[in-house]
């Protein structure tokens, strides 16, 4: 299958403004923007026929050049990557089987989470599919955390024994009233593989109010009744975590240094 990446990224984040341009270092101690490091962390994934920065905003497109990313330009009426990369998507000179959304802000993303949802769509029945991680005890703990300090950190999904999902939500779900004895929570990665044509409905669909409430595009799929498929990966040793809130700046450095990322 022939298969693209987008990696949707915009300047003016809610939570977190100019958040592509913020520096992360390594363990070398070499400084590079968010934006490159998620960059870096597409080229790692195997079978991708071509990679693009989708913004809408000079300061990043300039700074994605700067380090050799193509860079396709979008409009600043896309609410959100999945909107982004539909006009993305529009951009191309023909559409490919499947478009990745790996998300600006998820640099700690492993390579095999992208080929396994790409795996995933080889299925014709699947159109549009997303990884879940089954939260290990840091992760829950960053979690349950954020939330009781009022910030908003990732997302968790909720889905049937089949992988359909659920729900997604940014509160941890299901209710975790003891760490030492929680339930099973899944951390929900935010990477996307759809088919161009279910791309094409999702623009065409309008914001709907779990949407809204959330800020979660995916809950679009759910809420129009199409299926959106979970994929369970794993990442033994290895710690995901995306850049929502200044606080994580220094979680996803700590994490570069322990894998000793450049």
């Amino acid at each position: 299958m022939s298969t693209v990446i987008f990696i949707p990224a915009r300047y003016a984040s809610t939570r977190y403004p100019g958040k592509p341009l913020v520096e992360l270092r390594g363990a070398t101690g070499i400084a590079k923007t968010l934006i490159q490091r998620s960059w870096e962390a597409a080229k790692e994934v195997k079978g991708v026929d071509a990679i693009y920065v989708l913004t809408d905003d000079d300061r990043i497109a300039e700074a994605a050049r700067g380090f050799g990313a193509d860079v396709l330009m979008t409009s600043s009426d896309a609410r959100n990557g999945t909107e982004r990369c539909a006009e993305g998507a529009a951009q191309l000179p023909s559409p490919p089987d499947v478009i990745v959304n790996l998300q600006g802000d998820a640099p700690l993303t492993p390579p095999w989470f992208v080929e396994a949802l790409v795996s995933a769509m080889e299925d014709p029945a699947v159109q549009m599919a997303t990884p879940v991680l089954r939260c290990d005890a840091e992760t829950l703990t960053n979690f349950v955390t954020d939330r009781q300090n009022g910030r908003v950190g990732g997302t968790t999904a909720v889905m049937r024994d089949d992988g359909q999902a659920l729900y997604f939500s940014k509160e941890v779900l299901p209710y975790v009233g003891d760490l030492n004895n929680a339930p099973e929570v899944w951390h929900h990665v935010g990477v996307y593989a759809y088919r161009p044509q279910a791309l094409s409905l999702y623009a065409a669909w309008p914001e709907g109010p779990l949407e809204k409430a959330e800020g979660l595009e995916q809950l679009r799929f759910l809420f129009n009744g199409a299926p959106v498929t979970c994929v369970p990966v794993e990442a033994p040793g290895r710690v995901f975590w995306e850049l929502n809130n200044p606080v994580d700046v220094e979680r996803i450095e700590s994490v570069l240094k322990k894998e000793n990322t450049a």
